[in-house]
């Protein structure tokens, strides 16, 4: 996870948090000196509860003729949350408010293809 974290930190001065929730395990890291973060309980409920529980109604929901669920962007009131699902559970980075956080997409992608977390791009 450290190294997983590094590498999207230094993808993006954007990126204030990464959570890697796989097999029952969960694991944060969090840029140091941000301004309006969460709290840690408050992280640590999002990426056992809600995340999983988003990720699944979204899934269900795109397998019924929407072609699948690629991952979802929440927009909260100090920034964004992108989910990836990973095999055996999933990725999540936190992105600054004022980020076009899409455009970070094929860097955070690119990092987790890179720590083994998605296949290779087609």
């Amino acid at each position: 996870m450290d190294s997983l974290a590094a590498a999207l930190f230094r993808a993006s001065d954007d990126i204030r948090y990464v959570a890697l929730y796989r097999g029952g395990a969960l694991r944060l890291a969090e840029r140091a000196g941000l301004r309006d973060a969460s709290g840690a309980e408050s992280d640590r409920y999002e990426e056992l509860l809600v995340n999983p529980t988003l990720l699944t109604l979204a899934r269900q929901r795109g397998e019924i003729d929407c072609g699948g669920l690629e991952y979802l962007l929440v927009r909260y009131g100090h920034f964004f949350q992108l989910v990836h699902p990973v095999d055996g559970g999933h990725l999540s980075v936190a992105i600054e408010a004022g980020a076009e956080p899409l455009a970070l997409l094929p860097a955070v992608r690119a990092v987790a293809r890179a720590h083994g977390l998605l296949p290779p791009a087609t």
